[in-house]
């Protein structure tokens, strides 16, 4: 099973992760979120899966994500890309996050950020 690649972001307490599915049948597995928030599929379709029930969805499309269902990710075409989108609630690490890759020529980042830092 593939995983899609992840690229994070988080500016004035929005958090949005960024999940490139590059092969059909690439898997963003099963879980849980506290709070309820939006996937917006940009481009390729994807299968959600909430508790065991399937939709699949065509993008351009926002997906409503219920908090505390679990829910699972597949990538129904390849190039399938999809965005988490919440606010960041109370609670540790709720500093702005920016991918270096992500900032236009003439902004500086590191004004308002601190850098993404891969562990």
């Amino acid at each position: 099973m593939s995983f899609p690649t992840p690229s994070i972001s988080c500016v004035a307490n929005l958090f949005a992760k960024q999940m490139h599915f590059a092969k059909v049948g690439d898997v963003e597995q099963g879980h849980k979120h506290e709070f309820d928030h939006l996937t917006l599929l940009a481009a390729g379709s994807l299968r959600v899966t909430v508790e065991g029930k399937a939709t699949d969805f065509k993008a351009p499309h926002m997906i409503y994500i219920h908090a505390e269902k679990q829910h699972e990710l597949t990538a129904l075409e390849d190039n399938t890309v999809a965005y988490c989108i919440h606010a960041l609630r109370d609670g540790d690490g709720v500093g702005d996050i920016i991918d270096p890759a992500s900032v236009p020529v003439g902004v500086d980042p590191m004004v308002r950020a601190r850098p993404l830092v891969k562990v």
